[in-house]
């Protein structure tokens, strides 16, 4: 009974110490399990659209007039809304997203602001409260059934419900009307993402026009009615539809917008039409639609009628114009393997000579280089507008700043900047645009994906390209930072501290590090692929994505998700400790087989040698005994290894026991590149599961032929490590690793 009693409590205190210690260290190797939502009938647990999926569908069918004299837009819309849901429905609601600039939004009463002694005009006139003279955001005049009948509504800020004469059960469609009108805003005083530029010079103006409707709120499996506030950062949750829009301009202006002119003939000269029927089998160079010489004489002379230019888009989820008597318009076909969208661009000639030599070009080089890693450009246009300072989406068209100097010269920065956001605005066509994500919950969803893939497609088409936000280099000051200021990529797109970084960059470079150094290329980019397939016209939450990339590729990545998506932990290995040792013949003593690089010991100097804990690169290696194996390590086993040939197989070998630190809390790979004393260089990697057991300790034994002189952790700077100066063992006193990297970048 004693015995009993005895082995009871010994269990009980090793159950006990181990508890502790797994309390210790518990958290991120655990599975997600809970933290996502749990699959069923719409959602399963692979990540894939459930075999009863659905989603809404919007049809609109607008007329609008842009007035060049008062910069306001009028317009009325009928809208055709179908319940594929299981649920009825009694109500809908609506965005109206230009009420974000309506005299009594809650938009500038929310946002914090301060003030220094000194301050330039601008920028104290948008940090004080004061009374705006501009009256922004919709008038709406009626909202009817198809019978001219009003129908009951309600506004609220930037939603509005509309009552339905009876439920719109399931299979069911509805049609309403709605008639608004706005006043544009300049974006030179409020910024946002359309309005208008004027340009003193010439006395005109440039209008890039969105959320420029009432658009249909997204109803789905997951939120019900998305009727989330629109705040400024939030953008935008929307179901497709089929769009037939009429945008009646002065009869001088040039339209882009999304979709396919249905009345070029009536709107362009026969010059013109000529000219963009050319460009439909132009693949190697733009065609001029519409000249520079044409647009400049076009800006001279300010017409009084109207025309009426026509565009049809299906299955998009939104719908945007720009117009302008200034543009120049150029226009080329892409070869893809299905398809053969057009590539356009729309510019002042304050864009000239960079516009007309490099958007189209870069429009194209996007449609091939995100079609290859995803799938193939389904619409038949993409549209880059040069805009001043602003980058910004829609389907088919997107808005894109880049403006030379006025003599016409522009910095190599200049030129870059420009491509880069065309990359990144027409790679919006991807993400969100097609595959649909919730914009109003999940920035990084589409910000940090598109930015992942606008700089693959940077790589692929500009090599020359200098280094590029979003990737590992680039988002170790932010990670490391202040964690006062930083939250998790897992937060609501109005919650987000640090915009740019959290939404974008940081998202950006965990896809890096996850299909560099984690999963290898062949598999991420086919599991990537699969994601984008699987929810192409669909709407897909973060589970989806996290469960498909696992699901295409057999590799277990919830430790990865929780570190990078839902902590704001960083990335900083170090090593800790390095032991060097030899085989010695079992018979012989350690005290007489200590050897240095500085010549044989005597016993006193290496017993204390042997016993010294230090930090510092070993002097000496250490005997290493390798005895022969009792025979109760075989067991049942009748058979039996040579020991001999085991101590044969490592005589003469340096075997390294290295202990790493993780001193950030995020567990990554180590990558370990081994620095012989001959000066040659080896590179390892070990997977981050290595931290699973114990996630801020971890050794690892290494059996090398040859000497090492120096140990560097991550020496291409693949895992967002913060703190490049603990990466090398020893430690260096001469220039860090990381001031060396940043003397590299300067020369380049």
């Amino acid at each position: 009974m004693r015995y009993i009693s005895a082995m009871l409590t010994l269990l009980l205190g090793f159950s006990t110490a181990w508890a502790q210690e797994r309390q210790e260290h518990k958290g991120k190797f655990e599975q997600l399990g809970t933290t996502l939502p749990t699959p069923n009938e719409y959602r399963t647990a692979s990540g894939a659209p459930g075999y009863k999926y659905w989603q809404q569908q919007a049809d609109y069918d607008i007329e609008v007039e842009l007035n060049d004299d008062k910069q306001s837009v009028r317009g009325a819309e009928r809208i055709t809304y179908y319940n594929n849901s299981p649920e009825p429905l009694t109500y809908l609601w609506l965005q109206l997203d230009q009420n974000m600039r309506a005299q009594d939004s809650n938009t500038p009463i929310t946002e914090q602001s301060s003030i220094r002694d000194s301050l330039p005009a601008r920028m104290f006139q948008k940090y004080v409260m004061y009374e705006d003279n501009f009256d922004g955001g919709f008038d709406i005049k009626s909202v009817t059934d198809d019978n001219g009948k009003p129908l009951e509504h309600i506004i609220n800020k930037t939603m509005m419900k509309v009552d339905l004469p009876q439920p719109l059960n399931p299979g069911e469609n509805f049609s309403f009307h709605v008639d608004w009108s706005y006043n544009i805003n300049d974006r030179m005083m409020d910024g946002g993402r359309s309005g208008y530029e004027y340009f003193p010079e010439d006395d005109n103006y440039l209008y890039t026009i969105a959320q420029f409707y009432p658009r249909m709120a997204r109803y789905d499996d997951v939120n019900g009615w998305q009727n989330k506030q629109f705040l400024g950062n939030g953008e935008f949750a929307l179901s497709f539809g089929d769009f037939q829009v009429a945008i009646t301009v002065p009869e001088d202006h040039i339209v882009a917008a999304t979709g396919e002119l249905q009345n070029a003939k009536n709107v362009l000269t026969s010059e013109q039409s000529k000219r963009l029927a050319q460009a439909k089998n132009e693949f190697e160079k733009p065609v001029m639609i519409v000249t520079e010489e044409e647009a400049r004489e076009n800006e001279q002379t300010k017409a009084t009628g109207k025309k009426t230019w026509v565009f049809k888009a299906d299955r998009v989820r939104d719908f945007a114009f720009a117009s302008s008597r200034k543009f120049i318009w150029d226009a080329m076909a892409v070869k893809l393997d299905q398809n053969q969208p057009m590539a356009m661009s729309f510019y002042p000639k304050e864009g000239n000579p960079l516009w007309e030599k490099e958007s189209t070009m870069a429009v194209k080089n996007t449609l091939l280089g995100y079609s290859n890693r995803t799938f193939e450009y389904p619409y038949p246009v993409a549209i880059s507008v040069h805009a001043a300072s602003i980058g910004m989406e829609y389907p088919m068209i997107c808005f894109n700043f880049g403006r030379p100097n006025p003599d016409g010269s522009y910095t190599d920065s200049k030129k870059w900047g420009m491509i880069s956001v065309i990359i990144h605005e027409v790679g919006h066509n991807f993400f969100p645009m097609i595959v649909n994500s919730d914009e109003r919950q999940w920035t990084w969803m589409d910000e940090g994906l598109n930015t992942f893939l606008e700089n693959l497609t940077s790589e692929e088409f500009y090599p020359d390209m200098p280094l590029k936000f979003g990737t590992p280099q680039t988002i170790t000051a932010y990670m490391g930072g202040d964690k006062n200021h930083i939250r998790p990529v897992m937060t609501n797109s109005e919650q987000i501290m640090q915009f740019g970084y959290n939404a974008y960059g940081k998202p950006s470079a965990a896809l890096y590090t996850l299909r560099n150094t984690i999963m290898g290329p062949e598999l991420f980019d086919a599991a990537f692929k699969e994601y984008a397939q699987r929810w192409k016209f669909k709407s897909p939450t973060p589970a989806d994505f996290f469960r498909t990339m696992e699901d295409a590729s057999a590799v277990d990545l919830d430790w990865f998700w929780k570190g990078w998506f839902y902590t704001t932990d960083h990335v900083d290995l170090t090593v800790e400790d390095v032991k060097w040792y030899k085989l010695q013949p079992e018979e012989v003593s350690v005290e007489h087989n200590v050897q240095t690089k500085k010549g044989n010991l005597n016993e006193e100097e290496a017993s204390a040698e042997a016993n010294e804990e230090t930090k510092e690169w070993p002097d000496t290696y250490e005997p290493l005994t390798v005895s022969d194996t009792d025979e109760r390590f075989y067991g049942e086993f009748m058979n039996r290894q040579n020991d001999d040939a085991i101590r044969k197989q490592y005589e003469g070998k340096n075997i390294y026991e290295v202990t790493f630190k993780n001193e950030g809390g995020l567990v990554m790979p180590i990558i370990i590149q081994f620095n012989y004393a001959d000066g040659t260089s080896e590179t390892r990697k070990i997977p981050a599961e290595i931290w699973r057991k114990n996630e801020n300790k971890a050794s690892k034994v290494f059996a090398l032929d040859k000497e090492l002189a120096s140990i560097t952790l991550d020496p291409d700077q693949e895992t967002a490590d913060t703190d490049l100066s603990d990466n090398v063992f020893p430690r260096q006193e001469e220039k860090s690793k990381f001031d060396r990297f940043k003397d590299k970048n300067s020369r380049e």
